[in-house]
């Protein structure tokens, strides 16, 4: 049976990279946005073309309701299927110092990271349970591995993400359940255009930012049968950076 893989934040960077990876090795892709239709359908397209399938499965993942009512709804109307791998990738950043961050910044990005993970994760784990397989990977940051100035908010949400994978990996690992996290370093996304490769090159052990689908080949492997061993981990994606 064909393999069923949700990737939230699916539409751009990371997670497009994703989508078409997992697309690849012949799952059907379920592509999660909240607002940016147009990328989402050019990663489905993009899908496609790479020889996959997939549909769009609009919700912000930050909203429970919203996720859990999308999630349950496609179950329904699939009923001999289930989501059997989820890669919790949304995430915001929100930089500031912490002395002048406000409330919506503290509280933007805490929502769509961690309970993001949290909404996606709870609806998602009783099938993968009950079907005794499903594979969890969770895109973290360097950030919640090592902090980083100016990011208070977001180094705070992904050492969540982090300690949540390690606790849940050990409540599911017995149903051939495996959750993973992948902490990526610089990488070229929307994310850090803002940032001049330039200047981080002289801290970067190979010298150049990394590319999306450095880290969505990870995944894929994790995704994969192969790993079946491989539960509660966080592999670094960082070029040497270290952590």
């Amino acid at each position: 049976m064909k393999q069923n893989a949700l990737v939230t934040g699916g539409s751009r960077g990371i997670g497009r990279a994703v989508c078409y990876r997992l697309g690849q090795m012949g799952c059907h892709i379920l592509i999660n946005y909240r607002s940016n239709e147009d990328a989402a359908k050019e990663t489905l397209e993009g899908v496609e073309q790479r020889g996959g399938s997939g549909e769009l499965l609009p919700f912000d993942v930050a909203d429970g309701q919203a996720a859990t009512t999308a999630i349950e709804k496609w179950q329904q109307d699939n009923e001999e299927e289930y989501i059997s791998i989820l890669v919790n990738n949304a995430g915001v950043r929100q930089d500031n110092m912490l002395m002048w961050m406000n409330d919506e910044e503290w509280e933007n990005v805490m929502d769509t990271s961690l309970n993001g993970f949290f909404f996606s994760t709870r609806t998602l784990i009783k099938q993968m349970l009950t079907k005794r397989f499903g594979r969890i990977i969770n895109i973290v940051s360097l950030s919640g591995l090592n902090g980083m100035p100016g990011q208070v908010n977001y180094s705070a949400a992904k050492a969540g993400v982090i300690g949540a994978t390690k606790a849940l990996a050990q409540e599911v690992a017995k149903k051939k359940v495996t959750v993973n996290a992948v902490a990526p370093g610089f990488i070229k996304t929307d994310m850090t255009q803002d940032l001049d490769e330039k200047d981080y090159k002289s801290v970067i052990p190979v010298q150049r930012f990394g590319e999306p689908e450095e880290i969505a080949d990870l995944v894929g492997f994790l995704a994969s049968e192969q790993s079946s061993y491989i539960t509660g981990e966080v592999i670094s994606v960082t070029g040497g950076l270290a952590t």
